[in-house]
């Protein structure tokens, strides 16, 4: 997932946020991602995010936050770009 985000946002600067790796673009972090033993955490670091992709989430677990992402059934690279795209939307 990290070299489909660098793909998707070739000009991230990779940081820590909230003690994980996260992805910051003009400022603004955009993804953040945690390993768990059985899947990813993807974190767009806004709980309002989520909330705009109800259909293509509807398969994956999640919380207010992220999106827990089985470690054999990674996002799309279109559903990344949505979730980075509307993060970016949202900071502006």
């Amino acid at each position: 997932m990290r070299r489909r985000i660098l793909e998707i946002v070739p000009d991230a600067v990779e940081v820590i946020s909230y003690a994980m790796p996260a992805f910051k673009v003009d400022g603004v972090i955009v993804a953040g991602l945690l390993a768990n033993k059985k899947h990813v955490g993807y974190y767009p670091f806004s709980g309002s995010i989520l909330k705009l992709f109800p259909e293509e989430l509807a398969n994956f677990s999640k919380t207010m936050s992220a999106i827990h992402v089985p470690i054999d059934k990674p996002l799309t690279k279109t559903l990344m770009k949505k979730l980075i795209k509307a993060r970016l939307t949202q900071a502006k």
